[in-house]
Order: C-alpha cells, then sequence, then structure tokens
C-alpha cells in the first residue's frame, strides 16, 4: 500500500521534470536578422485587407528572401496583437551601396 504514494509522487516529479525542460519564455530582447541581397524585391502585391479587429493591427505583407530558390517569395499580410502607446512599423527592403536590406516589422513609440 506504501507503493502506490510513491509512484503517484514520481510520476509528478517525472511531469514536473519534463514541464520544465520544455517549457520557454517568452524572450525579452528583440532579435534582428539582417538579409542582403543584390536583386531589388518586386513591387509589393495588392492586398485587400479584412475588417478590423478589435485589439489588432494589420501588419501588410512583404517579399521576403528565400535562399534555397534565390528569390523573393511574398509573404501575405497578417493581424498582430496591438500593444497600447506602440505603432507597428512594418517589414521594408531598404537599398544600399552594399544590395537590398531586408528590415523587419516592429513596435515603435
Amino acid at each position: 500500500m506504501k507503493s502506490m504514494p510513491l509512484k503517484l509522487a514520481l510520476l509528478a516529479g517525472l511531469g514536473l521534470a519534463f514541464a520544465g525542460a520544455t517549457y520557454a519564455p517568452p524572450a525579452a530582447a528583440q532579435v534582428y536578422v539582417t538579409t542582403r541581397v543584390g536583386i531589388a524585391p518586386p513591387p509589393p502585391r495588392f492586398e485587400r485587407v479584412p475588417p478590423p479587429r478589435y485589439g489588432y493591427v494589420w501588419a501588410p505583407g512583404y517579399w521576403r528572401w528565400d535562399g534555397y530558390r534565390h528569390s523573393h517569395v511574398w509573404v501575405g499580410g497578417y493581424w498582430v496583437r496591438g500593444r497600447p502607446g506602440y505603432n507597428w512599423r512594418p517589414a521594408y527592403w531598404d537599398h544600399g551601396p552594399d544590395g537590398w536590406r531586408f528590415r523587419n516589422g516592429y513596435w515603435a513609440r
């Protein structure tokens, strides 16, 4: 009879250990990845913006570089949960002396 509480305690301990090993806390810092290519992105595609959603901001679509295909690939627009006091700055391509550089979308005050 004493083995049943021991088994339950062992099972609970294994469950907590597994949950602790798989938990990933939200990142506190923003990570920026810069892509530079020599090929200009195509013009933006027309997207019909869906009706507004309370508490969300529409992030328009953009061209991203696919290194495997060596071409730009369209990423459709999507909803981003709003942040009070911030404005969403959409992703864009910037042309410089070393080619085209991709800038991720971000929140700005």
